[in-house]
């Protein structure tokens, strides 16, 4: 962690606060926080030549991965104009080198000096006084040390090691990564948040400190290593897909890496949290993240920032959303919530979800059907969103407390989603992160005809059996669907008959209602499973033969 951390060291820029008060009271001499965009970056000390100087072996690594060449973007920001700021006695924050800008907190008479300089070309401000909050400090006090560590992961799991959270994991198909040895192992998961309080004391994320799977933290709303406190929207978004306590809950990518940043300041919401998703995206990458999972969205600000206009979303106007297609130009494929906007007046959804090159995620419920909250399409532009949709409706999560609760909100469906993903590009490493997106497109329930209520339906990693050829699982496997009262047919190809089959149906909840055994058959076998056995709703097949394993769904009408 201290590794990864060092790359970033070098451009983060940790000044005391300055608050309000220390003004006297004078609001004019109230000092904002500013957006300070530089000119150019001409005679740097850094160079593409040595790209060591300000990225990781990782990040390096992943970007020869996909082809993607280093830029002048990717260098740091002249350390020159940083230092004339600091000689007008302003206060520098942070630097951001896809901007090619500074965050600087002064008064207006500051601002006026600073817009002077030759090397500024303008200035946008983020309307975030900045106040140090002694009682958030002492909430944000927490033990450091790693709780102990009672299991290693199973080579195998059954059903019922993902407690609760069974069905959103299958939904997707992602236990059946899982069984074929996918679960995320070195890829590395950027999660942005508003806090990830008592993760590092939960028994369900200890393996993420005894197998070195946490790589680094950072809050930048702080500006403090520690993440371990403050809002615990960022502990639930995290065991979606990190949790690894089997009979009780396991996410989509437990085997992944992961890196814990704090962007969002959850009691206000102001264009700051913009620019914080833009320094953890230059964190995440400069540390070799491959995904990045927000569980934010931005359309409406506090007073006086502005807010954005539907016609704002186009994926080229909002910070965070430039922001996110600049991360997506380093090779991290982004996974952004959609939003939750979708029953309230602004139905639309939120920044960044809304750039072209992020995976934008909505919300269904247990049976596949959109969730009503979850935001709709399209962009501005046009673009179908969101792209595809995961369990967003009772996803089951973990409190702060380590209990197991359902929660709403496209913020639980992007990790359940982002961990999927993970687990997806482990199997198939040498695709780039576009084709990822691509990927999970043509993998999804409404494929052949997306809409702006739930894009492309709901990918699954059965359907990888076309998309991939090249993966274990291959052959043909289908069952009737929908299903009314005639014979439910098994139909599968002979590959499939070596080892004889094990059938096993499941209700929506992960509740078994049926199991067979068919030791020898004929392309397609009638399941001695009678329709009038079951309710109305959908239904999870599940299919083991040998080691390979596949769930197909029906549902009963």
């Amino acid at each position: 962690m201290r590794q990864l951390l060092l790359f970033f060291s070098l451009f983060l820029l940790v000044i005391p606060a300055v608050s309000a008060q220390d003004t006297g009271g004078d609001t004019e001499a109230v000092e904002q926080k500013h957006l300070i965009y530089f000119t150019d970056k001409s005679d740097t000390p850094f160079s593409l030549s040595n790209p060591l100087q300000f990225l990781s072996p990782s990040a390096i690594e992943r970007r020869q991965r996909q082809n993607i060449p280093l830029t002048p973007r990717d260098l740091p920001v002249n350390p020159a104009y940083v230092d004339g700021l600091k000689a007008l006695d302003v206060t520098v924050w942070y630097t951001s080198r896809w901007f090619n800008a500074a965050v600087v907190q002064c008064t207006d008479e500051k601002l006026q000096e600073v817009e002077a300089l030759s090397y500024v070309r303008g200035s946008r401000v983020l309307n975030r006084i900045a106040v140090t909050s002694g009682e958030e400090k002492q909430h944000l006090k927490q033990e450091t040390e790693a709780p102990p560590f009672t299991s290693a992961a199973k080579v195998s799991l059954d059903s019922s090691d993902y407690g609760l959270a069974y069905h959103q994991v299958d939904m997707l198909g992602a236990d059946e990564l899982h069984a074929a040895g996918y679960a995320g192992e070195e890829m590395t998961i950027a999660v942005f948040d508003a806090g990830f309080p008592a993760v590092n004391t939960m028994e369900a994320f200890s393996h993420l400190f005894q197998n070195n799977k946490l790589k680094g933290t950072f809050d930048f709303v702080q500006k403090q290593q520690n993440v371990f406190g403050a809002d615990a929207h960022g502990t639930a978004v995290l065991s979606t897909m990190a949790a690894y306590a089997p009979g009780k809950m396991i996410g989509t990518a437990y085997a992944a890496n992961y890196l814990l940043l704090r962007t969002e300041d959850a009691a206000s919401e102001h264009n700051i949290e913009e620019i914080n998703w833009l320094l953890a995206a230059e964190y995440a990458d400069s540390a070799g993240a491959d995904i990045i999972n927000s569980s934010l969205g931005y359309t409406t600000f506090d007073s006086p920032s502005t807010s954005y206009t539907y016609d704002d979303l186009d994926g080229n106007t909002a910070l965070a959303s430039k922001a996110a297609d600049f991360a997506a130009a380093t090779g991290i494929l982004v996974v952004a919530s959609a939003g939750n906007d979708g029953s309230r007046a602004w139905r639309y959804i939120s920044a960044p979800a809304d750039a072209d090159s992020v995976l934008a995620v909505g919300a269904v419920d247990s049976l596949g059907i959109k969730a009503a909250f979850s935001s709709f399409g399209p962009t501005a532009d046009g673009q179908v969103k969101p792209d595809v949709v995961a369990l967003g409706q009772r996803a089951y999560v973990l409190t702060r407390g380590g209990a197991v609760v359902q929660a709403n909100g496209t913020s639980f469906a992007a990790p359940i989603m982002a961990g999927f993903v993970a687990s997806l590009w482990q199997a198939n490493y040498s695709k780039t992160n576009m084709q990822m997106i691509q990927l999970l497109r043509q993998i999804g329930s409404r494929a052949a005809t997306p809409d702006d209520s739930i894009g492309y339906g709901i990918p699954n990693y059965a359907s990888v059996l076309t998309a991939l050829p090249q993966l274990p699982l291959q052959g043909k496997a289908y069952i009737s669907n929908p299903v009314k009262d005639e014979p439910i047919i098994l139909a599968l190809s002979q590959d499939w008959w070596r080892q004889g089959v094990e059938v096993q149906v499941l209700d929506a909840t992960g509740k078994q209602v049926y199991r067979q055994s068919i030791r020898s058959a004929r392309e397609e076998q009638p399941l001695n499973l009678q329709p009038q056995q079951l309710k109305a709703g959908l239904y999870l097949c599940r299919l083991r033969s040998g080691s390979r394993v596949i769930t197909l769904r029906f549902v009963k009408l």
